[in-house]
């Protein structure tokens, strides 16, 4: 049976994003305390967002995923607000630049290294960091977004989906270290509704639904889903990636 969020402390990192402002939206619904972190950019779409959701606690505070000294800034916030415990740590933070596959020019030394810090190092500093506030609460969960193309190495570019599959691998090396008092668990989108790609065009979009299985986009809302499901039903799952793709990746 799920068990109940109710009085659990959940952090979503990138909550005012499409995936993570959905994430935090169905924790609340489900009895957790949630925070939400902004860039300086979404300041305001968090706070919108935190005022929304259902239940009361909610908290927005800023933070840069690249930026560990910011990581570090906001965990001492999160302890002066809620103490020394933390039950979830979503990472739903990211980052991409189109960029074609076969214009190996186009993706320089820059962009490889701030897609790197980004959606990977970004990723395992949050968790560093965050990991004693996890094990305090005996009972933690880790969610990272990854993606299908991290399997399928076809994605916004070579570089992203490189960066994916090194969450993939991260997922499996940190379950295994931080077990038992915390679990880490991935959740893998196809093609999401969402503005995250720069862009991509509604003819994209409509192609990609088509050749879908499913025959549409993921909506945020069912990536969050999957996101809520590590939390309260799968218990007993650790080091895995779930794969919430409409059937795209066949």
């Amino acid at each position: 049976m799920p068990i109940s969020l109710t009085n659990r402390l959940a952090l979503v990192i990138g909550g005012s994003g499409g995936i993570g402002a959905a994430t935090a939206r169905l924790f609340a619904e489900a009895g957790a305390r949630v925070a939400v972190t902004h860039t300086a950019r979404s300041a305001d779409a968090a706070a919108t967002l935190a005022a929304s959701l259902p239940g009361s606690g909610h908290l927005t505070l800023p933070a840069e995923i690249a930026d560990t000294a910011s990581l570090l800034a906001l965990r001492d916030a999160l302890r002066a607000s809620w103490g020394d415990a933390l039950h979830v740590l979503v990472n739903a933070a990211g980052f991409t630049q189109p960029v074609p596959h076969a214009d190996l020019d186009a993706l320089d030394d820059v962009l490889i290294d701030r897609m790197f810090a980004v959606n990977w190092r970004g990723q395992f500093a949050a968790i560093r960091t965050f990991a004693p506030m996890l094990k305090a609460s005996e009972d933690g969960l880790v969610v990272g977004i990854s993606s299908i193309a991290g399997r399928t190495g076809i994605g916004s570019s070579i570089a992203y989906c490189a960066a994916k599959a090194g969450i993939d691998v991260m997922t499996k090396s940190l379950a295994r270290v931080l077990a038992p008092a915390v679990r880490v668990m991935g959740v893998a989108p196809g093609v999401v509704d969402t503005g995250f790609v720069p862009g991509r065009s509604p003819e994209f979009n409509a192609r990609a639904a088509a050749s879908t299985p499913l025959k549409r986009l993921a909506s945020a809302e069912d990536i969050a889903s999957a996101v809520l499901a590590c939390a309260t039903s799968l218990r007993f799952a650790t080091g895995t990636t779930l794969v919430v793709d409409g059937g795209r990746s066949l």
